[in-house]
């Protein structure tokens, strides 16, 4: 489109909330979107000293002060991403995303960190990386005392004072003032999965889970711990594995002195506060507060093994085992016990094996004083003391604390007997 150097034009969008002159695109507002053609500049100083943004966004309440930053708004609820880089697949919502994308994955990254090899083409980006190490957190709460490294971290905390947004979900009261992210909460509901592997049958509800997945097959996990050697796929997650070392549990829980590295483990405690467990399986009586721990309970009832090894046949059915299982390719990892041999290439696993050695036993149980070596061993126990029997035989009333005693239980239904004397048959 070309500029006739005439009368500038109007808008009917539906942003728009008043026909006075603030809310005229000028032909100025189009070369910043279309072109580098400078034009007289309009006396904006009214605006800048009363803070006026004279257009909303009908979806979420987002104002504007220019009716280009409203389109450009608008592009995260449209989903439109009009800026395609010309070497891969890739395209933005904005340009500014584009030359991040091109400046990351198509040119020279000058700027390092001496810490543990995280590249970057932007030095502004450097130095939000460098507070994963350090722990600054220099984006303060003002209606409270939390602070945050990142600025996007402090948006979620504010949206717990003003009420958590516009957006309601009517099934289980998940509140958010963003319609892209209620869209992706709805899914958890619904099932849905818009986003497929390209390498395999894998889908997933949100973006950065697909990410994380095709990891696996590219092996693509640019950003390393150098405490352990262990890799990540972006820098929040490097950064929540980290820690892991520094002992960091920013998430704290409002019940009692407990406090964690992630916030998802923090919702699981508070479960242990509530008794909220409303996801059930209808197969054996499992419950769970998760419906992410539920799928993975499923396949122990389908026998789906998601999880391919790219180096042979084997599949799991939890990423666990198939990182387990990928450590006899790569000799079992960095870290070796001294004692038996046994490798693997995580440091805390290391740990947890060593006390097989020492029999250190540091989970401790309140009601009794049976101690364990292993938090799952202690979990176990404690349904001696509460009666909890969560796994439930399908074609009768009875109920077990563990799986293995449900297995022997249904030997009796399918008259199945596996165990045979080598003496006499």
């Amino acid at each position: 489109m070309g500029h006739s150097g005439k009368t500038p034009f109007r808008t009917e969008h539906p942003g728009k909330e008043s026909d006075s002159r603030d809310t005229q695109i000028t032909d100025m507002d189009l070369q910043q979107e279309t072109c580098d053609v400078n034009f007289p500049q309009p006396d904006n100083t009214s605006t800048k000293h009363t803070g006026e943004k004279p257009y909303m966004c009908g979806e979420c309440g987002y104002r504007a002060t220019k009716m280009f930053e409203l389109a450009r708004h608008m592009r995260t609820h449209t989903g439109e991403k009009p800026y395609k880089c010309d070497q891969c697949d890739y395209s933005a919502a904005q340009k500014a995303n584009l030359d991040q994308h091109i400046a990351a994955k198509h040119s020279e990254r000058p700027y390092i960190c001496g810490k543990c090899g995280f590249r970057t083409a932007y030095k502004d980006h450097l130095s939000q990386h460098m507070r994963t190490h350090t722990g600054e957190k220099p984006y303060k709460c003002d209606q409270c005392d939390y602070s945050a490294a990142q600025k996007s971290a402090l948006y979620k905390h504010q949206e717990k004072h003003t009420g958590g947004g516009r957006y309601v979900c009517d099934v289980c009261g998940y509140r958010t003032p963003d319609k892209s992210g209620f869209s992706r909460h709805m899914r958890t509901h619904t099932g849905e999965r818009p986003y497929k592997c390209d390498h395999c049958d894998f889908s997933s509800a949100r973006k950065d889970y697909l990410k994380k997945h095709v990891a696996n097959h590219t092996g693509d996990k640019p950003f390393m711990c150098v405490e352990c050697g262990y890799r990540a796929y972006t820098r929040s997650v490097l950064s929540v594995h980290m820690r892991k070392h520094s002992g960091e549990n920013p998430f704290k829980c409002d019940l009692c002195d407990y406090s964690a590295a992630r916030k998802l483990t923090l919702e699981q405690h508070v479960m242990k506060h509530t008794g909220e467990k409303p996801y059930m399986c209808d197969q054996c009586g499992y419950r769970t507060a998760f419906k992410s721990y539920l799928s993975q309970h499923i396949r122990t009832h389908t026998g789906e093994k998601p999880y391919k090894c790219d180096q042979c046949d084997y599949s799991a059915a939890h990423r666990s085992a198939l990182h387990r299982h990928l450590a006899k390719h790569t000799d079992g990892g960095r870290y070796m016990c001294d004692v038996c041999g046994y490798r693997t290439p995580n440091k805390s696993c290391l740990s947890r094996h060593m006390r097989t050695h020492t029999e250190e036993k540091p989970y401790m149980c309140g009601e009794c004083g049976y101690r364990s070596a292993k938090k799952s061993d202690l979990s176990k126990h404690m349904r001696n003391h509460t009666g909890e029997k969560p796994y439930r035989c399908d074609q009768c009333d009875f109920s077990a604390i563990d799986k293995s005693k449900l297995k022997q239980h249904q030997v009796k239904h399918t008259s199945e007997k596996p165990y045979m004397c080598g003496g006499c048959g």
